[in-house]
């Protein structure tokens, strides 16, 4: 439905509520079950918690993968589901370590290769340029790339705040990058990772005409065959969300796919807090949504327009950095669906 259409004729009733959940209304199930990305950063750097997993932790999570009936997948599988529209069954998990940090090289590649688990190594190259002590090298890199199990992504020269930076400057950063690549691995990575998850749709323009085919931020979600290929969603992973109850709830969500979404620029400059709109494929009914509006997370208040058209309406601005939604919904087989959004403040 687009924009435009927002003018007519409603005819629905206005269900506002704040966090009310419809226990008895369940929504119908998605056909697509989706792949479930996860994100990490450190292995056992324990003073860094919000981007640390401890080691017994990522092993605990790795065996509760397989022994279930979700699946593992490398970059070509990604690739022949989300570009070629290859058909697909069954649940799909994606594994991504971003920063190329040397406890991952050191405490997360060991398990990896024991377990012949596909994954996708992000690297920024300027710590790796400057032999930084905390950063893997270009050897270590090169190891991974040529395995049978890792696939090199792109995650900018600095990982500098791109939003902070002028296009021209975001370009250079882009395209030095590109030739650290190119001088080191001879080739430029087909998969990009925002750096902070951050990205207004300038930048996202400017991903896509850097002749990347993919990209990924770090809002939550499931990655499903219609979602846009340049705001590809993450669960990050870290102690406070890799706990394995929380961390075997997400590995079992399913994508809610939508038809339109405002605003589709995710920079926030003077419209703090950003009215936010969503039209899903399917009915929403039961849906709850959460956000950090305020500097708080907490429920937020949400408006039906239809029964697959709602509206988020945030009371107060987001205060930190990065606002971000989550919206959850049980559906009737019983899985619960996700659906997230991040917001960057310049500012």
């Amino acid at each position: 439905m687009k924009l435009g259409t927002i003018t007519k004729k409603i005819t629905y009733l206005l269900i506002v509520f704040m966090g009310f959940n419809l226990s008895n209304v369940f929504a119908e199930s998605i056909k697509e079950k989706g792949i479930v990305t996860l994100m990490y950063h450190r292995f056992e750097e324990n003073k860094y918690p919000s981007t640390n997993i401890k080691v017994h932790d990522f092993k605990e999570q790795i065996e509760l993968i397989k022994n279930s009936q979700n699946e593992f997948i490398n970059f070509n599988q990604l690739k022949s589901i989300l570009i070629d529209k290859q058909t697909y069954t069954g649940k799909k998990i994606l594994i991504t370590i971003d920063d190329s940090f040397q406890s991952f090289y050191q405490n997360a590649w060991p398990i990896l290769k024991k377990e012949n688990v596909p994954f996708i190594l992000f690297v920024n190259t300027r710590e790796v340029n400057d032999k930084h002590a905390n950063y893997m090298s270009w050897d270590q890199i090169r190891e991974v790339h040529q395995s049978e199990i890792g696939t090199i992504g792109a995650h900018s020269f600095s990982h500098e705040y791109l939003v902070k930076l002028s296009q021209k400057d975001v370009v250079q950063d882009i395209e030095q990058s590109n030739q650290d690549y190119l001088r080191e691995l001879g080739f430029i990575p087909e998969v990009f990772s925002y750096p902070f998850g951050e990205y207004s749709s300038e930048i996202k323009k400017l991903i896509k005409d850097s002749k990347y085919k993919l990209a990924f931020g770090q809002h939550s979600g499931v990655v499903h065959q219609k979602e846009d290929l340049f705001e590809l969603p993450r669960f990050p992973i870290n102690e406070a969300y890799g706990k394995i109850d929380r961390f075997n709830f997400i590995i079992n969500t399913v994508p809610l796919p939508h038809k339109f979404y405002k605003p589709e620029n995710k920079l926030i400059t003077s419209n703090n807090p950003p009215a936010i709109e969503i039209e899903f494929t399917n009915s929403a009914k039961g849906i709850n949504c959460f956000s950090n509006e305020g500097g708080q997370w907490g429920p937020s208040e949400i408006a039906f327009l239809e029964k697959n058209w709602i509206k988020i309406i945030l009371k107060k601005p987001f205060k930190t950095r990065r606002g971000k939604i989550n919206c959850t919904l049980k559906l009737s087989d019983g899985t619960w669906g996700w659906f997230g959004r991040q917001y960057v403040l310049k500012n």
